[in-house]
């Protein structure tokens, strides 16, 4: 829905169904009711997850055309698509193949270039419209620098396939279309320093030598180029886990022209170790679940950090000296506090805070999907959590335009 601040919306990754049929079934059962607690009487915007097997149908053109149809009838429209996660993303162990297929293979770049097609399709008229993807690959995939370096080499070229797909589709539609990259916890992209040195030391050098080569063009016509069509996906949670901060985030952005696609509005878990920490172990543990991975990084008392690629490892390894821990666990943005345990609500709260002095995207997309692994005191029915997300971010939203209020 538009807002003063942008077009707010969440991602339907919430919802199961890997098959198209499934998955618009679960999207009719819930977006209507969304829609008439948060945008009655204005247009509602969706952030569409499509996996690959429900990519396919979409693709054709009756199946389409239905939809559309739907997204009409009911005052709905799409915006951005979650490209991320390519096959099953409920009812199965997900964990590191979120990353399957990654960007070394043909296979990431023909399903990147298949939800291009369907949301130049399904995009509203005057608006861009993104597409969020994995960070290359997973680092722990890649056992030394020089094969990390053989992966991030292959991926920028795949990469650069998408930028011609993107080239093409806005010279035959009008359409402006762009890759929005989201960096994550043990990514080859961990985090959006990674991102912002590969894209200034790899993306740009590389990409500019090509469009030169292939269109004829001038060096800034080239980099103006790559700059609008591939973007980054701010994930405040992953942000949050890498103890980056938002001023600090956007200054670096800013300095070499780097644009946003997409904040995706989204909470970690924190623990504070200064006292309590046997009872807080205890509670953190209750939170390890089979599906999905959640990364630790670990700040110690001397400022380091201390990386684990999931939370059994974080937890076989935790010492005296860690001070606080940051886990890779999509929370509700409205909750500040589990018991004896922290969100990093208040990242979000300053991310919003700078977007709403001075807006850096269209776009803002709530990313809770762990509602199903939560404890079972902290589940509610979907379009229920949906809607409470969504009105917590409006309310933050216009309490920080009115502090005083």
């Amino acid at each position: 829905m538009k807002t003063p601040y942008g077009h707010l919306t969440y991602c339907s990754n919430i919802h199961p169904g890997e098959r198209w049929e499934e998955h618009f079934a679960s999207l009719k059962e819930s977006l209507p009711l969304i829609k008439e607690q948060r945008s009655p009487t204005q247009s509602f915007g969706l952030g569409l997850r499509l996996a690959n097997e429900a990519s396919l149908a979409l693709s054709e053109s009756k199946n389409l055309a239905e939809f559309k149809a739907w997204l009409e009838a009911e005052d709905i429209y799409v915006f951005v698509i979650n490209g991320f996660p390519y096959g099953g993303f409920h009812d199965t162990v997900v964990k590191d193949q979120v990353h399957t297929p990654d960007w070394t293979t043909d296979e990431r770049q023909a399903y990147t270039f298949r939800l291009f097609h369907i949301l130049s399709q399904l995009l509203p008229e005057g608006m861009d419209g993104g597409v969020s993807t994995p960070p290359l690959s997973y680092r722990l995939w890649w056992e030394s620098d020089t094969q990390r370096l053989f992966a991030t080499e292959k991926a920028t070229a795949h990469m650069l396939q998408v930028l011609d797909e993107l080239i093409g589709i806005k010279e035959k539609t009008g359409r402006n279309l762009h890759l929005d990259i989201e960096p994550e916890p043990d990514g080859i992209l961990d985090n959006i320093a990674d991102f912002i040195d590969w894209y200034t030391k790899s993306l740009l050098p590389t990409g500019i030598s090509y469009l030169k080569k292939k269109y004829s063009l001038e060096e800034e016509q080239a980099k103006s180029i790559i700059l609008n069509h591939i973007r980054l996906c701010y994930d405040i949670c992953h942000a949050a886990v890498a103890y980056e901060h938002p001023k600090e985030i956007l200054s670096d952005l800013q300095k070499y022209g780097i644009q946003v696609g997409r904040i995706q509005i989204s909470s970690a878990l924190k623990v504070d170790f200064s006292e309590n920490t046997e009872a807080k172990l205890q509670a953190i543990s209750t939170f390890n679940e089979p599906i999905y991975l959640h990364q630790v990084v670990a700040r110690t008392a001397a400022e380091e950090l201390e990386h684990y690629p999931d939370l059994p490892q974080a937890l076989a390894a935790h010492h005296d000296n860690q001070r606080e821990w940051r886990v890779h666990f999509h929370v509700p943005l409205f909750i500040s506090s589990y018991g004896l345990l922290e969100s990093t609500q208040q990242e979000i709260i300053d991310t919003l805070a700078l977007h709403q002095k001075q807006p850096f995207t269209q776009f803002l997309e709530v990313e809770t999907y762990t509602w199903g692994v939560l404890p079972a005191d902290l589940q509610k029915p979907i379009a229920e959590s949906i809607s409470r997300e969504l009105a917590w971010v409006e309310t933050t939203l216009a309490s920080l335009s009115n502090p005083k209020e």
